[in-house]
């Protein structure tokens, strides 16, 4: 996911957000909406990897966006594809489709959950460097966030208490080609989307957005990511303690993790649209702050867990149904 370790940002951006220092006091509060299936995030996730691994320009790539539009329109929603040209840092032309399924398109008041759908061509990350070369079947790192979207799309459509804003679903494309030189590599499908929305002013714009990037990962934890608390620490507020109420506190802890190279940089500075990540974040793990099976060929289905998709899926109801 995010192509690069997790960095500190300076003194200051650090500094916005931290409060007083109070940490896990919610108001009272009740969960809201539906029960999330983790069973139906886990299966969609499955779903993705069935094609393979879903690298640019390939044809399990081409095959699993348009059984992302299928799925979304089996939800009622309305899809738009966005089909771009784009340049990879090395060069090679990326046939990117960006997906964007909108529940309650004519809604003006709305809400964005994003999440990248590639898988990245190379495991550069592996123990084993006779590994490097071969494609990551991405299932955490890419597969995990549009299974939690579509399990959220399939209740939306289910309940017959419509919610009083509309939600826009982004799949941001070309996320994972990306060179661990050049952090401008990275996101190309996001960079694309903001630029278009900055451009096309009559789109309703969402009041913010969340972007999940490895949100079923065994073990995973969500930090408080930095660039989020600097754009949008309002949301960050409000979606740590959506999770408190759901009974999730554990998994999303009241700290800091660093600040992350990922989609919601752009919708942020370039689209203007307050937005965070929820990713997630090992402190101790040697290998990798983003856990041991990230830019490997270990992060697959056999490494994904049920419990982690609920926590992040419930908590993504109880903020849609307290809106």
């Amino acid at each position: 996911m995010i192509k690069q370790a997790y960095i500190l940002l300076m003194a200051g951006v650090m500094m916005v957000g931290c409060g007083n220092g109070k940490k896990n006091i919610v108001a009272e509060a009740t969960p809201a909406g539906p029960e999330f299936s983790a069973d139906s995030a886990f299966m969609f996730c499955q779903q993705q990897c069935d094609f393979g691994p879903r690298t640019m320009n390939s044809e399990a790539h081409e095959q699993c966006g348009q059984w992302i539009v299928e799925k979304f329109q089996g939800y009622g929603m309305k899809v738009t594809e966005q089909r771009a040209t784009l340049k990879g840092f090395d060069g090679t032309p990326l046939l990117s489709n960006n997906i964007i399924a909108q529940y309650q398109p004519d809604k003006e008041q709305r809400i964005m959950i994003c999440a990248h759908w590639d898988s990245r061509p190379w495991a550069d990350n592996d123990p084993d460097e006779a590994n490097h070369t071969k494609p990551v079947m991405a299932a955490n790192d890419g597969a995990s966030g549009v299974g939690v979207m579509l399990e959220i799309a399939r209740l939306l459509q289910a309940d017959t208490c419509s919610l009083p804003v509309g939600v826009d679903f982004v799949c941001f494309d070309a996320e994972d080609w990306g060179s661990h030189d050049d952090n401008d590599s990275w996101a190309l499908g996001a960079q694309h989307w903001a630029k278009e929305f900055k451009v096309h002013s009559s789109n309703l714009k969402p009041r913010y957005g969340i972007l999940l990037d490895m949100v079923g990962g065994q073990g995973a934890r969500f930090y408080q990511e930095a660039y989020s608390k600097y754009y949008a620490n309002h949301v960050v507020k409000r979606v740590w303690k959506a999770a408190a109420v759901a009974g999730y506190s554990s998994c999303f802890p009241q700290e800091d993790g660093g600040g992350v190279t990922d989609d919601h940089v752009p919708v942020n500075e370039v689209a203007g649209i307050p937005c965070i990540d929820i990713i997630n974040y090992y402190p101790d793990c040697e290998q990798s702050s983003f856990g041991p099976t990230w830019h490997t060929i270990h992060d697959d289905m056999a490494h994904l867990d049920r419990n982690t998709l609920k926590a992040v899926g419930q908590t993504l109801i109880q903020v849609l149904y307290t809106e």
